[in-house]
C-alpha cells in the first residue's frame, strides 16, 4: 500500500475556491483502480506546543494500493483538467509518498 501526503500551499484568500474545485474531483479520484482513500484537510489548532498551523495550506491525504495505481492517477484527464483549474491559486506544494515500514 503507497500513501500519500501532497502539502498544498495556496494562495492568501484561495482556500475555500481551491477546496470547491478539489473536492468536485475526489469521487472521480476515488472510481479510480487503486485509489483507497483521497481527501483534503486543513490545520485544526490542537493547541499542541510543536504544531504549526497553516491557514493557507490544505494536506491531500491519499491510500493506493500500488505505486503503478498513483502513476496512472497522475495521466487521468480529469486530474489535467483540475490542475488547469487551480494552478493560478497555488503558490507551492510539497509532496511525501511512503510505504509502511
Amino acid at each position: 500500500m503507497i500513501y500519500v501526503i501532497a502539502s498544498i500551499r495556496v494562495k492568501p484568500g484561495k482556500r475555500d475556491a481551491f477546496l470547491e474545485i478539489f473536492k468536485a474531483n475526489v469521487q472521480t479520484v476515488l472510481a479510480e483502480k487503486g485509489c483507497i482513500d483521497y481527501m483534503p484537510t486543513i490545520d485544526v489548532d490542537a493547541g499542541l506546543p510543536p504544531q504549526v498551523l497553516g491557514p493557507n495550506l490544505v494536506t491531500i491525504i491519499e491510500r493506493w494500493e500500488r505505486l503503478e495505481d498513483l502513476h496512472a492517477h497522475l495521466k487521468t484527464p480529469h486530474m489535467a483538467a483540475y490542475r488547469e483549474k487551480v494552478k493560478d491559486m497555488v503558490e507551492g506544494m510539497s509532496l511525501k509518498v511512503l510505504e509502511a515500514a
